[in-house]
């Protein structure tokens, strides 16, 4: 099954980023203000501090980000876009390794604080701008990470909660193109999940049909004509290119539009290298796996350790592919070593690194040492089929 780290668009809706506070091009027209009234995106300190906050997260100077946005906080105490920008943080702080629930608590606490204010502010009225869009998409958020985590029941819970907030913040707005990616967002991942994740189905049943044609469309529109959703828009087109729609070429033409963007996101700068690598694209791929793990080596950033597993275990991959055993085993031995002082076992790169280095020992006519890896590999998490092609090899030696 494909990774579902694309974070279930049918629960995403309006979804992340969405909240107005980047810049469009200079040759943008800013969107008009909700006809309901004045909304705090139109307010010159937060659009500001909004921008210069998202450009630090994007990049993933993640506590530059949440200073920033505690000033935000500062100024509108009771109103949702602090928790929820703060949130947004957090969910960037998840993305790189969703292998890791360690801040999921964290950002589940940030977008029920961005409910909670919301519904004070629906008491106060019904029809309020901001607390609908705000709740619309904290709720959608929390459906993400949910189906993130196989938490179906929940996922489609909040999401069918979200749907109606987000259709209702559009019916306010209707002018504003970026609603066009949450409208897009459920009719395209709504049309596909059924096909693609077995385990969606049984809840499915409960939420209104997609348009997978139309909803791409309207992707499209979000990331050409949109005010503040462009990268993720063009995050989410990346994926949808690659993982459905079989369109490498054009999944690049995205990614490299983000990394052009945001050039410090290690997310971004992995994803480009893996689309190269799925193209068989092996030497584009080694060139650009070796800034990431040149990146992780000089401490920048967001260029974490399961960042740098998946770089260095690609760079073993295109040299074992080459017959270079020794380079390959070089590399994953840096594997081994940042295993060592990590806090999530069987990660997926750690157990096909033990793999890979089986094979090796048996193309080098070292079989004790491949019949021990292969052992270690079915003692772990199967990833990719280890399991099945270690318990091969232990019967016939890798390459016999």
């Amino acid at each position: 099954m494909r990774p579902f780290f694309v974070g279930c668009g049918v629960f995403v809706l309006a979804a992340t980023l969405l909240l107005g506070l980047r810049t469009a091009p200079a040759s943008a027209q800013a969107p008009p203000a909700p006809e309901t009234g004045t909304s705090i995106l139109d307010d010159s300190f937060v659009r500001e501090q909004g921008k210069r906050g998202l450009d630090s997260l994007y990049n993933m100077a993640f506590d530059d980000a949440e200073a920033i946005f505690d000033r935000i906080e500062a100024r509108h105490p009771d109103h949702p876009v602090g928790p929820f920008l703060n949130g947004l943080n957090v969910w960037w702080r998840i993305l790189p390794d969703l292998e890791n629930t360690a801040h999921d608590d964290d950002f589940y606490r940030h977008m029920e604080a961005t409910v909670s204010r919301a519904d004070a502010l629906l008491a106060e009225d019904s029809d309020h701008f901001d607390a609908t869009f705000f709740k619309g998409i904290a709720l959608a958020l929390q459906a993400r990470l949910k189906s993130n985590r196989g938490e179906w029941v929940g996922a489609v819970r909040r999401g069918r909660r979200a749907i109606g907030y987000v259709r209702e913040a559009r019916d306010q707005a209707p002018h504003i193109e970026d609603f066009a990616f949450g409208r897009g967002m459920y009719d395209y991942y709504a049309a596909i999940i059924p096909e693609e994740y077995n385990a969606a189905r049984m809840v499915m049943w409960m939420l209104p049909d997609g348009d997978r044609e139309g909803g791409l469309q309207m992707i499209h529109r979000a990331a050409e004509e949109g005010w503040y959703i462009q990268s993720e828009a063009r995050y989410f087109l990346a994926q949808i290119y690659a993982l459905y729609e079989d369109d490498y070429p054009e999944a690049q033409k995205h990614m490299a539009w983000l990394r052009e963007e945001h050039p410090h996101n290690a997310y971004f700068h992995a994803y480009a290298a893996r689309l190269h690598s799925r193209q068989g694209h092996l030497r584009q791929a080694r060139d650009v796996y070796a800034e990431v793990a040149e990146r992780h080596e000089d401490g920048w950033t967001g260029y974490n350790t399961p960042i740098a597993q998946e770089a260095y275990f690609q760079l073993a991959r295109e040299r074992f592919i080459q017959d270079d055993y020794e380079a390959a085993l070089r590399h994953l031995a840096h594997i081994e070593s940042l295993d060592a002082s990590d806090d999530v076992e069987d990660r997926k790169y750690v157990v096909l690194g033990r793999l890979y280095q089986g094979m090796i020992y048996d193309a080098t006519d070292r079989r004790n040492q491949a019949m021990n890896r292969y052992r270690i590999v079915l003692s772990m998490d199967d990833h990719n089929n280890s399991h099945e092609r270690a318990e091969r090899y232990l019967d016939e030696p890798y390459g016999s």
